[in-house]
């Protein structure tokens, strides 16, 4: 079709010389229409995931499907950069793109209709793609794509249209009231989305819960946890503190009523757990530090709170691995994957399927209904979120998530200690000045902590009792600080088993960071 025969087709005039008169409305009016089209797209698709499942709004799997592509060190890279917000960045350059894109639309639709909707049906076939290859695709997930699509090239159809009438009422102000009415529908439809996904959301289900008491208690914190100084780490962290890593762009929504768990695989025995038969076993509450593997040398992706659960050597031992059986691969509802030595779960140590979190039920972001936790692994081997299978198989028959992406198969934590205060850069009077922080080496347990000043030799730190091995410690170092000017602290932690830890440098990737935390201040 013709240029003349689209903007004449779409409300346009022509002149005396047979040519479209130009359209009143400037290119700004019409990117303005692409970017509303688009977030009416956004609005229907989060107004139709409302219905069909959280999971499948564009903008979810689309995000999902850029996490699972992008290469490791990209991930790295924006855990480094942006730390538990490189989900939020991840979304807001998302939008940007497509507001970009949606403008550029808008653009073209001014000449010629076809273009600027073709435009949108790519971005529709960008969502439709990336909902059918999620892992928890069903046969509705494409929907929230398809509507979304087609209520935003109706409406860059419609908006087009009115922007190149040329008669005297379609001033200005007519223009932006048009593209009012299309932001405050594109806003309804996504307010509308939002209110639905609340309103089927598993908070419910999750108030609705109240835990036992657990058959083995957590042991009472010992006297003198906390000793300060200002600004060390608390030994306790909250709920709402701890760290979240995943890959989970949009929070699994799994209410308890309708979880289940299916243990398989290299088995004697299948067996197929509820909720409901979780909260009627006798439960273990145990202090558990977690870290995760992306945690660099003085990082904060590491937290230590009260887990309560059900322990997994003895479900494990109700199904009977066969021999030869090594791993445990675990999969969430998300369709997130990891492999966990089976020998890690059944030597005795807590690991446990989690149903509590500081004596409340889990928070939706940290697993609920359930997770593993596992003291002394790296959650990205251990620590599954939303847990809703394992198969007992082999390491040589089957690789995760996280293996597949360059990662070591087993993820022993290591020995590390960070320093808490002084900051870097911090300036210190001389005199008696605290040093303090934290160290963990779970399951063989902290011995000792060491500070050297200016690398200096090394003096021993004071350690505040913890509850057991599986957690990390507090530890405390008063330095006589009476040298003017810059100077250097270093820390190093010693393990339960006599292994101090390394000062050889060593990024993340591929079985976590290692070396000596260190900061300079400046003594007054």
């Amino acid at each position: 079709m013709s240029t003349q025969q689209d903007v004449t087709a779409a409300g346009g005039q022509e002149g005396s010389a047979g040519r479209p008169t130009p359209s009143r409305a400037g290119r700004g009016w019409f990117a303005g229409a692409g970017v509303l089209s688009a977030a009416l797209t956004l609005g229907v698709g989060q107004l139709t995931a409302g219905i069909v499942s959280p999971s499948a709004a564009p903008l979810v799997v689309v995000g999902g499907a850029v996490i699972d592509r992008v290469p490791p060190w990209l991930k790295e890279f924006a855990i480094r950069s942006f730390g538990t917000n490189d989900k939020l960045v991840l979304l807001l350059t998302m939008g940007a793109v497509i507001a970009v894109l949606a403008a550029v639309a808008g653009v073209l639709a001014r000449r010629r209709l076809g273009a600027g909707l073709i435009v949108v049906g790519a971005l529709g076939l960008v969502g439709v793609a990336a909902a059918v290859t999620r892992p928890d695709s069903s046969p509705l997930s494409p929907l929230p794509s398809v509507l979304g699509a087609g209520a935003g090239a109706y409406a860059l159809t419609v908006l087009t249209r009115r922007l190149l009438r040329t008669g005297p009422g379609e001033g200005p102000q007519r223009r932006a009231v048009l593209l009012g009415a299309a932001a405050a529908v594109a806003g309804a439809s996504a307010g509308g989305g939002q209110l639905l996904i609340r309103t089927r959301s598993a908070e419910a289900s999750r108030d609705a819960i109240v835990l036992p008491a657990p058959a083995d208690p957590a042991p009472p914190l010992p006297a003198g946890i906390d000793p300060g100084p200002s600004g060390l780490t608390p030994y306790a962290t909250r709920s709402a503190d701890f760290y979240r890593i995943d890959t989970a762009l949009s929070v699994p929504d799994v209410k308890a009523e309708d979880w289940s768990l299916r243990i398989h695989g290299m088995v004697g025995e299948e067996l197929t757990l509820t909720f409901d038969d979780l909260l009627g076993m006798p439960l273990r509450e145990r202090w558990i530090t977690l870290t995760c593997v992306s945690n660099e040398v003085g990082g904060t992706y590491v937290g230590n709170a009260r887990w309560l659960g059900y322990p997994l050597k003895d479900l494990l031992e109700r199904v009977a691995p066969g021999a030869g059986a090594d791993m445990v691969y675990a999969t969430s509802t998300d369709g997130f994957t990891l492999s966990a030595p089976l020998a890690d779960l059944t030597d005795g140590r807590d690991a446990m399927l989690a149903i509590g979190m500081n004596g409340e039920p889990l928070p939706r972001e940290h697993g609920f209904p359930v997770r593993m936790v596992v003291p002394g692994l790296y959650g990205y081997v251990s620590a599954c979120k939303w847990v809703t299978d394992l198969e007992v198989t082999t390491f040589a028959s089957k690789t995760a998530y996280w293996t597949d992406r360059g990662w070591s198969a087993k993820g022993p934590i290591k020995t590390a200690s960070r320093i808490d205060v002084p900051q870097s850069f911090a300036t210190v009077r001389a005199g008696r000045v605290p040093i303090a922080g934290v160290a963990w080496a779970q399951h063989r347990g902290v011995e000792k902590v060491e500070v050297s000043i200016d690398r200096g030799e090394w003096a021993p730190a004071k350690l505040v009792p913890s509850v057991s091995e599986d957690t990390w410690c507090q530890w405390v170092y008063d330095w006589d600080a009476s040298g003017a000017g810059s100077h250097t602290i270093q820390v190093r932690a010693t393990d339960g088993t006599g292994q101090t830890q390394t000062q050889d440098v060593a990024a993340p990737v591929p079985d976590g960071a290692s070396g000596w935390d260190s900061v300079t201040v400046t003594v007054q």
